[in-house]
């Protein structure tokens, strides 16, 4: 299995560093484990119409991370972690701005 570049976008990192300290450590494990498998056996896709990459989600307790798979260029794009409930998924597309629509 090839090495993928994990990129965490600025406003991710910034949710991570307000995150407590024990569930900010184990994010942490978690984005780096995505280099090497970024579909671990939790980690479920969400479903997004028109877009490239493929979205998924990994839930750490009531914590998701929210990010990106773009195969081709062997890339994680780690778009959010955010607090369910209330997180509904709802600013999605907005994450998604940036992706180019197929």
């Amino acid at each position: 299995m090839s090495r993928y570049k994990v990129y965490v976008i600025p406003a991710a990192w910034k949710e991570i560093k307000e995150l407590p300290g024990r569930v900010r450590q184990r994010v942490r494990k978690a984005i780096e484990a995505f280099a090497e498998d970024p579909r671990p056996a939790k980690s479920k896709a969400i479903e997004v119409q028109g877009l490239i990459p493929e979205v998924r989600r990994l839930r750490l307790e009531r914590w998701r991370i929210v990010y990106a798979i773009t195969d081709a260029d062997a890339l994680v794009d780690v778009l959010a972690i955010r607090k369910r409930p209330p997180y509904d998924y709802g600013d999605l597309e907005a994450l998604l701005k940036d992706y180019p629509s197929k």
